[in-house]
């Protein structure tokens, strides 16, 4: 199971990287109507829920500053920003370098059962798997929200 679990985050997270690789830098920052975010904030939330899901961030992951869960978690939005926003870029290196330490996990740990069961998953392996899945989501958010923006810019 781990091959192939190691060969669908290269795959999810190589179309992440060459999607977020093909946005125009002016557009990662607007926030069409009709969407509760930014491109920026999911490139994030992605990076950080990842964080959540594969290293136990915040406790036990420092892959991460800190103030992500700040900007990036679940419910949070551009709107509160302050200071400590990380650039675009910034996150895709950071993108990344997490692979890489993804890549690293040894292959045995994907059976441990979780101490406890996250919307279903019920081994390490399974929430793997499901930080793929909700990389996919927000990959599909967006590329909407790319062609929202550029259709109203038009």
């Amino acid at each position: 199971m781990s091959e192939l679990l190691f060969k669908n985050m290269e795959s999810t997270r190589g179309f992440f990287l060459k999607s977020i690789g093909a946005l125009k830098e002016e557009i990662v920052d607007v926030q069409p109507e009709g969407f509760n975010n930014t491109i920026h904030w999911h490139i994030g939330h992605v990076l950080t829920t990842a964080e959540q899901f594969m290293f136990g961030y915040p406790k036990k992951s420092t892959g991460l500053p800190a103030n992500y869960i700040e900007l990036f978690a679940t419910g949070t939005k551009p709107a509160d920003w302050k200071d400590g926003v990380p650039s675009v870029s910034e996150l895709t290196a950071q993108l990344k370098d997490q692979l890489a330490r993804m890549k690293e996990i040894p292959a045995e740990r994907f059976s441990e059962k979780l101490q406890t069961p996250f919307l279903g998953q019920e081994t390490f392996g399974e929430i793997s798997n499901f930080a793929l899945f909700h990389e996919s989501v927000h990959l599909g958010q967006i590329q909407a929200m790319k062609r929202v923006i550029e259709a109203q810019t038009k």
